[in-house]
């Protein structure tokens, strides 16, 4: 039986721990067909040691995605791994601590800017570092997925994130514009809260998990990633083939509702 992404390879960020959406959408991208190779940073070697947990070997690249030397040399590296690219994942957010947990009228400008460039302009660093893998011509193209948490609120504790996300949300639509004449669409996915590595470095996440206890219209379970990943997965798939700068909610439907 063969499955969504037969034949396509894909590039995937961000698998730091195998409760990561990340992961479980290389994990889901190998079992539906696809070839992965994964990029990393800091310690390449943790996510080393978390791909042996995949169903196939998958090669790891070193990518910080704020260093011009990384991504200049990204194409090159997976050329020789996969020949080319047909979808990119960016599974990627940071902001220091005094960004987040109540501090958000006192950040300093230095600590927004590094939650920016990480977590917003990053989608097209990565974008444009993987665009000459894309093959190009007619009925070619590609798909990149990012991943976002609603940037139409403003969530207890998320602070500077906040605006980070809805960076990253307008970045996805122009680069929609642009990259539309080649085919290469770009969407994001926009999970409910879950207990992953980065949820950890929220300071009071609880409180804004809780929220999905109470509003959301269906159960929400913070230690199950696969929903998430399964809207990645389809998205990078053909099954979407007129789809882009959209923003698709795997949050059990808490978005839709007013109270």
């Amino acid at each position: 039986m063969s499955g969504i992404l037969d034949g396509k390879r894909i590039l995937i960020t961000g698998v730091l721990t195998d409760s990561s959406i990340a992961f479980h959408a290389a994990k889901l991208a190998q079992e539906q067909g696809a070839e992965v190779i994964l990029t990393a940073f800091p310690r390449p070697t943790l996510t080393e040691r978390i791909a042996r947990k995949l169903p196939k070997p998958a090669k790891v690249i070193e990518l910080d995605v704020t260093n011009e030397e990384h991504l200049a040399r990204l194409a090159d590296l997976v050329r020789e791994e996969l020949g080319g690219l047909d979808g990119v994942v960016h599974s990627i957010g940071f902001a220091p601590q005094d960004a987040l947990g109540g501090n958000f009228l006192n950040t300093p400008f230095a600590s927004v800017a590094t939650a920016m460039h990480v977590s917003a302009f990053s989608l097209k660093s990565l974008a444009m570092a993987c665009l000459p893998l894309f093959p190009e011509g007619e009925g070619q193209g590609g798909a990149i997925v990012g991943l976002t948490f609603d940037a139409q609120f403003a969530w207890p504790q998320y602070d500077w994130m906040g605006p980070a996300k809805a960076a990253l949300e307008a970045t996805s639509r122009y680069m929609a514009r642009d990259l539309g004449k080649r085919n290469i669409r770009c969407n994001l996915v926009s999970a409910g809260p879950l207990s992953s590595m980065a949820a950890k470095s929220i300071p009071g996440f609880s409180e804004l998990a809780d929220v999905w206890n109470h509003r959301s219209p269906m159960e929400w379970n913070m230690a199950d990633p696969e929903p998430a990943g399964k809207g990645v997965v389809a998205l990078l798939s053909d099954w979407f083939p007129k789809t882009t700068g959209e923003i698709v909610h795997v949050d059990g439907g808490l978005h839709a509702m007013g109270a």
